[in-house]
């Protein structure tokens, strides 16, 4: 299945070959989980605190499908 991934903030430092809003198209077999593209992706699974999948939040261990878009996003502070 092919996936459309995308990172925000802090979590942009582990995919540095990707401009701002940018997504990385990915390749992965069918059934294959968030989290374990988390993990293809090497980012760190304690600094990820949202995953969202077609604008809505996800668990880490629902499975992805073939056109999903996929964000995660770190936790975010501010005022």
């Amino acid at each position: 299945m092919r996936v459309e991934v995308r990172v925000f903030a802090t979590l942009r430092r582990y995919l540095p070959d990707l401009g701002i809003g940018e997504a990385r198209v990915m390749d992965v077999p069918d059934g294959t989980t968030l989290d374990e593209i988390r993990e293809i992706l090497e980012l760190p699974a304690e600094e990820v605190k949202v995953i969202m999948v077609n604008h809505l939040q996800a668990a880490p261990q629902d499975p992805g499908a073939d056109g999903d878009r996929i964000t995660y996003i770190p936790a975010v502070a501010g005022g």
